[in-house]
């Protein structure tokens, strides 16, 4: 299979299916489970203690009793930081964009790439979560905040695409950056392999070694995708910002952070809550594959950030984004149990943690509060 085939079947490669012959899950023994023999099956009420992560028994179609409640509170958490990209004034970047002397030839290659990138990533992530990682975890709150994060990663989506549109860029450049662009598609050639394993209509749980398949695509998605691969990118257009350039873009990317903020701590539980339950899977062997994935996305990323900023600017150059990025890996390594790489690496951007924590009342640039919340009052009338 080719790269550009492993991409397309990435997204094309499974199909849901809730009828008689793809089951949700299998359980330890490996015996097939269809939707139908959960309605049949065992009638009695289900035990809080007989769920699990991967491989359970219970029925997936009842959300109660709550087992693991983290699940649902950050799905309410998600549900309440709601936005949509549309509700972002362009207006300030579309004049900047369009003044020739508005941006330097450095920045706007700065947005084209970023673009060109996140505007397949998010899709990436999407088709993950619905074609693969949904169909193989078995706890229905786990399943409601999936279902919440595919809807965000649609967003992320039509943001990238709402901000291409505002500036006239070209669609056919920017949509096809991570064919025709190397260090763009490096990266997502990184990922295939991951999106293959889990979109496989044929790919089951309930062995060592398809549990520590599942498992090692989880980390790859949520430490490495969304916790590192992201943060260049982050980087560089909340920069932009924070110099007044582009500030529509960069508050629609400050609100991306905070998404992809959740789905990395989300994952990142996810990922130990497996570990808790299937204590078998996390072998020396095991820990040493996935350190060496860090090491090698980190040199991924790192590559896609010289690509990005050959020279200088926005006060920013390549190098410093080398110390960042083995920052952030030892952060990601530490959150789920893998000894460290980089012993000592230090934060050279420490305005991105402020980013990242959301703690402030309102966004970076004061344009709009950055708590929004809805749940305005329905009227009948």
């Amino acid at each position: 299979m080719t790269a550009e085939q492993g991409l397309r079947g990435g997204m094309q490669g499974a199909v849901l299916s809730f009828g008689a012959d793809v089951p949700p899950t299998v359980t330890p023994a490996g015996a097939r489970l269809r939707t139908a023999d959960f309605v049949r099956a065992d009638l009695r009420r289900i035990r809080i203690e007989d769920k699990r992560v991967i491989n359970g028994a219970t029925d997936v179609n009842q959300l109660v009793p709550f087992k693991y409640r983290w699940a649902w509170e950050k799905y309410l958490a998600a549900c309440a930081n709601h936005w949509m990209p549309q509700e972002i004034n362009m207006s300030r970047d579309i004049a900047l964009w369009r003044d020739p002397s508005g941006l330097t030839d450095d920045e706007r290659r700065i947005v084209r790439r970023n673009l060109g990138f996140f505007v397949t990533a998010d899709s990436l992530a999407a088709n993950n979560i619905v074609l693969g990682t949904y169909r193989h975890i078995t706890a229905p709150e786990c399943r409601q905040y999936l279902l919440r994060q595919a809807f965000e990663e649609a967003i992320h989506t039509h943001a990238y695409q709402y901000i291409v549109e505002s500036l006239a860029l070209d669609e056919g450049e920017v949509f096809n950056a991570y064919h025709e662009i190397p260090s763009i598609r490096e990266k997502d050639e990184f990922l295939i392999p991951f999106i293959d394993t889990l979109t496989d209509p044929g790919f089951r749980t309930g062995t060592a070694e398809a549990d520590q398949r599942l498992l090692r695509s989880l980390i790859v998605f949520a430490c490495l995708m969304e916790g590192l691969f992201f943060y260049v990118g982050f980087v560089q257009v909340l920069a932009l910002g924070r110099q007044n350039k582009m500030t529509g873009a960069a508050e629609q990317y400050q609100y991306i952070l905070r998404d992809e903020s959740m789905h990395c701590n989300f994952g990142i539980d996810l990922i130990n809550q497996i570990k808790l339950e299937n204590p078998h899977l996390w072998t020396r062997e095991f820990r040493e594959e996935v350190a060496e994935l860090f090491r090698k996305a980190v040199d991924l990323e790192y590559r896609y950030a010289e690509d990005t900023m050959p020279r200088g600017v926005l006060g920013l150059n390549a190098p410093m984004f080398k110390e960042y990025l083995r920052f952030v890996a030892n952060r990601r390594s530490q959150q789920i149990g893998v000894e460290q790489q980089y012993p000592g690496a230090g934060n050279p951007f420490p305005w991105m943690s402020e980013m990242t924590d959301l703690k402030k009342e309102r966004n970076f640039f004061e344009t709009r509060v950055i708590e929004y919340q809805t749940g305005g009052a329905l009227t009948w009338d």
